[in-house]
C-alpha cells in the first residue's frame, strides 16, 4: 500500500489500472480495462465517456473501492485505497468519496432528510450537525421543500438530487456519478447536470460523471474516451458547451468508424 501524500496533488491517480473478469480455466474472461491511467485534479469537472462495455463504470468502482483493481494502482488523496478493508473501507466510502448511481438508491422507509443523514449517522455525526448538513445539502440542490416526503411521494428527478445531496453531505473529496440522468427525462436530467455544475463551480467539489450520452459529457471541462477498456483520447472545454459537445460527437464518431 502506498501511503503519504501525493506530489501531483491530485485527487484520484489510476496508474497501469486492468481489471478482468472471468478466468481463463471458467470460460472466457473480459477485460475491463486494460492498463489504464487517469489524473483528477481538485475542483476538476471530468466525464469518462463510451459506448456500452467499454470500462466506464469499472472505472468508477475501482475509485470507489466498490471492486479492486488486477493491476496498476489506484491513489485517492495520495493512498492506494486497493488494501482497504473492514472499517478502513467504510471509512473511506463515507468519507472520502460521494457516489450518485443511476438508480437513486434511496431508501423507501426514510424520508428523503433521513436519506440524506444516512452516512453521517452511521459515521456517528452528532444529530445536530447531521440535521444542518442534510439540510444545506438539500438547498444546494435545490430540495430544501421536500426533505419530509418519501421517496415514493417525489419525482425521479428530485430522488436524483436527494441522492446527490447525500453523497455531498458527507463533504467528500470527489463526486462520482454512474450515468446519473439515464432514468431521468431531459428536463430533469439537465436540472440535475446544472446542479452538479454549480456544486463545481461554488464549493469546488471535483466531479467526475460516466456516461454514454455526448450531452451529458458536454457540461464536463474535460472528457475521456474509453474504448475496449483503454483511455482513447481526450479533450478540453473552452467554456463554449455548444462547441464542445461538437467535438465530442467527432470524436464519438471516429471511434464508432475505427475497426
Amino acid at each position: 500500500m502506498i501511503a503519504g501524500n501525493d506530489p501531483s496533488g491530485a485527487v484520484v491517480r489510476l496508474l497501469g489500472v486492468s481489471r478482468i473478469y472471468g478466468s481463463r480455466f471458467v470460460g472466457p474472461s473480459v477485460r475491463a480495462l486494460d492498463r489504464a491511467s487517469l489524473e483528477i485534479r481538485p475542483g476538476e469537472f471530468a466525464a469518462v465517456m463510451g459506448p456500452s462495455g467499454s470500462g466506464k463504470t469499472t472505472l468508477l468502482k475501482l475509485i470507489a473501492r466498490i471492486d479492486r483493481p488486477d493491476a496498476g494502482a489506484v491513489l485517492v488523496e495520495g493512498r492506494d485505497i486497493s488494501s482497504l478493508e473492514g472499517d478502513a473501507l467504510s471509512d473511506f466510502r463515507r468519507n472520502s468519496i460521494g457516489f450518485v448511481f443511476q438508480d437513486s438508491a434511496l431508501l423507501d422507509t426514510m424520508s428523503i432528510r433521513e436519506n440524506i443523514a444516512l452516512p453521517l449517522m452511521l459515521s456517528r455525526v452528532p444529530d445536530p450537525e447531521s440535521r444542518a448538513r442534510a439540510e444545506e445539502s438539500a438547498r444546494a440542490l435545490g430540495i430544501h421543500g421536500i426533505l419530509d416526503r418519501y421517496p415514493g411521494e417525489v419525482s425521479c428527478g428530485q430522488r436524483q438530487r436527494a441522492a446527490a445531496a447525500r453523497a455531498l453531505a458527507v463533504r467528500p473529496a470527489l463526486l462520482l456519478a454512474d450515468e446519473p440522468t439515464g432514468s431521468l427525462d431531459s428536463k430533469s436530467g439537465r436540472e440535475l447536470l446544472e446542479q452538479f455544475g454549480r456544486l463545481n463551480a461554488e464549493r469546488g467539489t471535483a466531479v467526475l460523471l460516466a456516461t454514454h450520452d455526448p450531452f451529458v459529457a458536454s457540461w464536463s471541462r474535460r472528457t475521456v474516451f474509453l474504448r475496449d477498456g483503454a483511455v482513447f483520447t481526450e479533450i478540453r472545454s473552452s467554456g463554449d458547451r455548444r462547441s464542445f459537445f461538437n467535438r465530442i460527437l467527432e470524436v464519438q464518431a471516429a471511434m464508432e468508424n475505427l475497426p
